[in-house]
């Protein structure tokens, strides 16, 4: 099972988990000492033995791509995209059925951390909702897109269904 690498995200956990159902520190009566707060080292060390979440396993040969836009096109804003799957069924979030997940576009970025849900901004967008098509808007410029399946908890299989990156140029 793969381990979280990142040490940002590491911390993060640590200090999340370290503060799940913890009362807060009371003031120390009678001469007694406060505990010391953990120290990033002991932080880092509860964090290392966090372990990335489950992935749910894809079918060999399972694949998403674009069916518009192409490699290479030049478009105009907005601009419709709409998403191909093989081997394998879109669902909403949520919806735990084998061989299925739901559609993320990738723009301008790389693929996120395979063992965490797949992030929610800009750069990654979700469609959670089951959709296998949208229009979206970009700046005019050279952009590069991205589809990753992601399961019903938005983390992306394994191995993981991605297409190929495609570059589009928008007007």
């Amino acid at each position: 099972m793969p381990v979280i690498r990142n040490t940002t995200v590491l911390v993060a956990l640590a200090v999340s988990l370290a503060a799940c159902g913890e009362k807060a520190a009371e003031e120390p009566m009678g001469g007694e000492s406060a505990e010391a707060a953990p120290s990033a080292e002991a932080i880092t060390e509860t964090a290392a033995e966090i372990v990335a979440l489950k992935r749910t396993a894809s079918p060999a040969g399972a694949r998403v791509f674009f069916i518009t836009p192409a490699d290479g096109d030049v478009v105009s804003n907005p601009i419709a995209i709409e998403f191909g799957i093989e081997g394998m069924s879109v669902t909403k979030a949520g919806d735990d059925q084998p061989h299925s997940g739901h559609h993320h576009l990738l723009i301008d970025t790389g693929l996120p951390e395979l063992g965490l849900p797949i992030p929610a901004n800009a750069n990654y967008v979700h469609f959670g909702d089951g959709s296998t098509a949208t229009e979206i808007s970009l700046e005019p410029g050279t952009h590069t897109l991205r589809m990753l399946l992601g399961d019903y908890r938005h983390i992306p299989h394994d191995p993981p269904v991605a297409s190929d990156s495609i570059t589009i140029t928008v007007e």
